[in-house]
């Protein structure tokens, strides 16, 4: 009788290695466009950016002058940023958890082989084609007080005049509610994706030792779900801190500077103050806290030790 030796752990990250490498990953040269069009269009302006954020108030006329940190040390006592950095922080919550769980059960709901699902699906899916210009000014026009549907019903969300934007807590609660309508469908769209690819054998397993839809949920769904999950978060909330046009065009910060998030204040500063050292730090801090966000959830949640499972094949 002949005896295979066990391959030892050097053979079998050989082995490994090059099963990875048989899979059909393309080679680094296919990602060369890619890599130059964000290097051009993404990495070269953060980079000019940078530099503009220690220029000091520079309007845009004329050579910059580097002055050094003077912008960041404003940026940092600024109580117009505070502000903006609360409401920032509010609504980015606020829009987490009213998406997440909407989206969550719909996507899962939408995996499935129910009637008329597609149907359903498709008529949900609808906000995904239409802009943000086109979706704020809508709900403008909608949440008017004086011509708009929030005369009618702005009284039962406790709003007795109708008037939801004229409010700090209205503006607030309707971007968050605008944004998540014209969203949640993308977010539905990425959980679909993720809810048809659980094994059904895991379902199948599930139902023979008697667990109920409610238990499969939680014990399977969920598990398996998780990178997915973390995905759709990472977006939410990066989405949330950059958002921009709607708040520009439903609230314009109003009333007063109640609705004024950091990318309005930026574009204020930038365009209506032609302080483009001070914008340009604003910015700058944002892409930083955007990045340190997502990083750190991709982190604690195990993201990056997810592997494909076509290189498992």
């Amino acid at each position: 009788m002949t005896l295979t030796a066990p391959a030892t752990k050097p053979q079998q990250r050989q082995g490994a290695a090059s099963r990875r490498a048989k899979v059909g990953r393309p080679r680094l040269a296919w990602a060369l466009p890619g890599v130059l069009f964000f290097a051009l269009f993404a990495i070269a302006p953060m980079l000019y950016s940078l530099y503009l954020s220690f220029c000091g108030s520079w309007s845009g006329i004329g050579p910059a002058r580097f002055v050094g940190l003077q912008d960041w040390h404003r940026l940092l006592s600024d109580p117009a940023i505070r502000q903006a950095t609360t409401l920032t922080v509010e609504m980015t919550v606020l829009s987490w958890l009213f998406q997440t769980p909407i989206s969550l059960l719909i996507g899962v709901w939408a995996a499935g082989k129910q009637r008329n699902r597609a149907i359903m699906s498709a008529l949900f899916f609808l906000p995904l084609v239409l802009s943000s210009t086109a979706i704020s000014l809508l709900f403008k026009a909608l949440l008017d007080p004086n011509f708009g549907l929030a005369s009618t019903f702005g009284p039962w969300l406790g709003f007795p005049q109708g008037n939801i934007l004229g409010s700090s807590h209205g503006a607030l609660l309707a971007l968050v509610f605008v944004g998540g309508w014209q969203f949640m469908p993308f977010h539905t769209l990425i959980y679909q994706g993720g809810a048809r690819q659980i094994p059904k054998s895991l379902y199948e397993a599930a139902s023979l030792d008697g667990a109920g839809r409610v238990s499969q949920f939680f014990h399977i769904t969920l598990p398996q779900l998780r990178h997915t999950i973390t995905t759709s978060s990472v977006l939410i909330i990066v989405g949330s801190l950059t958002s921009f046009e709607m708040v520009f065009l439903l609230t314009n910060g109003g009333p007063g500077t109640s609705s004024t998030t950091l990318s309005l204040a930026m574009y204020q500063n930038a365009f209506q103050n032609f302080d483009f050292g001070y914008a340009s730090a604003l910015g700058t801090a944002l892409v930083i806290v955007s990045t340190l966000l997502s990083l750190v959830m991709v982190k604690f949640s195990g993201f990056g030790s997810m592997r494909s499972t076509r290189e498992g094949m």
